[in-house]
């Protein structure tokens, strides 16, 4: 084991008082975090980075340590005696948000550049993001080293925190979401200080504002208050249509693939909603909210049947293009989206 320090003072034997570089990596001698003086018989040293102005942060993986600088990203391997660690530039002209910006995950690391997102899987390369003009855009850039990042491996997620621009007091309070299984971005809003990955613990545990430690992905409530409250869980499509939009289509039923198992009350439900637009650009109109109701009993069932449940939903909706939304709101609440089947046909115009 070595102590390691991204930023340091340079040995010199004749001056104590050396200027800091904030480009030198330095190390003490192997098991010895006392010893940092190099001599032929530890393996104590250091090396100046040449790519960007200052080292940014370090995160060691499987088989190397990888170091960002400002502009550059570097492979940090043990060698032995003599030279101890070499380095290797892995890619230059490349940015990272924070020092807290980088989270890995499956032996694959991704962080938030100060443009786009990157992912590192043996190469460098850049991490296609659906939502990159909204994140960027919504991002406080003065409170930028406050964004960290964390795993959520249960669901196969990467989260970053970050402070936005209608943030108060620069506190951080929203997130962004990458599966890296589906490949899909989501994000949100929720007020967090700090991130810890699975590891002895069950589930995710964060900080808030409020000095506690906050268990994820167990429950359905928010415990975080003084008595447990419903968490408003939605997801919402973007806008599709027919064919090529030239028609306006007409639905008039839905048949919801939804199940409730992890509820924790009597027949929980969802709303699911079709918002229509009648063209790009105008607002939503007029939508039916129609209620998709369980009727397990969740309270007093250990176990789950096949469910049953509303099991179509007649609604009247014109539009030539329109969005799909679920939602919740109720306490006890739980819920999982299968493959829901909407009823629509080319309409006139009028």
């Amino acid at each position: 084991e070595f102590v390691i320090c991204f930023g340091a003072n340079p040995y010199s034997p004749n001056d104590s008082a050396t200027t800091f570089n904030p480009m030198l990596v330095r190390w003490s001698d192997q098991a010895n975090p006392y010893q940092w003086i190099p001599i032929v018989t530890n393996q104590s040293g250091e090396f100046t980075l040449t790519n960007g102005s200052y080292i940014m942060g370090a995160r060691s993986t499987l088989q190397e340590i990888l170091v960002w600088t400002d502009s550059a990203i570097y492979s940090m391997q043990y060698l032995g005696p003599p030279y101890t660690w070499g380095f290797q530039l892995l890619m230059d002209n490349i940015s990272i948000m924070a020092p807290n910006a980088v989270v890995t995950v499956n032996n694959v690391t991704y962080w938030m550049g100060k443009d786009k997102f990157y992912m590192y899987t043996g190469v460098v390369s850049t991490l296609p993001c659906s939502l990159s003009q909204f994140i960027f855009d919504d991002i406080n850039t003065t409170q930028s080293f406050q964004v960290f990042g964390g795993a959520n491996e249960g669901y196969n997620e990467v989260w970053w925190f970050y402070v936005s621009n209608e943030s108060t007091g620069n506190a951080v309070d929203k997130y962004v979401i990458y599966n890296y299984l589906d490949k899909v971005w989501s994000y949100g809003t929720m007020a967090r200080t700090a991130w810890l990955q699975y590891g002895i613990q069950p589930y995710p545990v964060a900080a808030d504002y409020n000095q506690r430690l906050l268990y994820h992905e167990v429950g359905t409530d928010d415990v975080s208050t003084s008595s447990p409250q419903p968490i408003t869980a939605y997801v919402q499509s973007s806008d599709f249509g027919i064919e090529a939009g030239e028609h306006i289509g007409f639905i008039w039923r839905m048949l919801p693939d939804v199940n409730f198992n992890g509820s924790t009350v009597n027949n929980p439900s969802v709303t699911m909603t079709v918002k229509p637009r009648q063209n790009s650009g105008t607002a939503y109109g007029t939508a039916d909210n129609p209620v998709v109701t369980s009727a397990q009993n969740y309270v007093t069932y250990p176990q789950y049947t096949i469910q049953q449940f509303t099991g179509q939903v007649y609604t009247r909706l014109r539009g030539r293009q329109m969005a799909f939304r679920i939602e919740s709101t109720g306490l006890g609440v739980a819920w999982q989206l299968g493959s829901p089947r909407i009823d629509i046909r080319p309409d006139g115009r009028r």
